[in-house]
């Protein structure tokens, strides 16, 4: 089943994103609101990169709790914008993408997340932790 299963049954809809200009407090606040690790950057439907908690952290002091940061982040975090820090010519699945070919391509490229994009709009993401749970339901 997983070979033809398509990606669009294991996707997160609606998808939590952020705008090109958008601060990195802000960028933060949704990854932990959430307890989410990526989030789509788009202008509109139009996926311009992807932001991770990892791209946040690198610039962090230690930011690693939930606690109120430290006056040093907070005045890193204002000399950025997500566009600056985000991935650029991210790749990207169809929602008919198969299950199997996620996996391969997470394996291949050691990505945890991909934007489903369908006629060049987002329509969801896929993370790791989706097919990790997908693969638990089935075995």
């Amino acid at each position: 089943m997983i070979r033809t299963t398509p990606v669009s049954m294991i996707m997160t809809t609606p998808v939590i994103t952020l705008k090109e200009n958008d601060n990195l407090d802000k960028a933060e606040h949704l990854l932990k609101s959430h307890h989410i690790r990526h989030i789509p950057v788009v202008s509109g439907f139009y996926v311009r990169g992807m932001l991770s908690y990892n791209d946040i952290l690198r610039l962090s002091f230690a930011d690693l709790t939930e606690d109120s940061q430290d006056d040093a982040d907070i005045l890193v975090y204002k000399m950025f914008k997500v566009k600056q820090v985000m991935t650029k010519n991210v790749l990207t699945v169809s929602s008919t993408s198969t299950i199997k070919e996620v996996a391969e391509i997470f394996a291949e490229h050691e990505f945890h997340a991909l934007p489903v994009v369908d006629s060049n709009r987002l329509v969801g993401i896929v993370t790791t932790t989706d097919l990790i749970k997908y693969l638990l339901n089935h075995f």
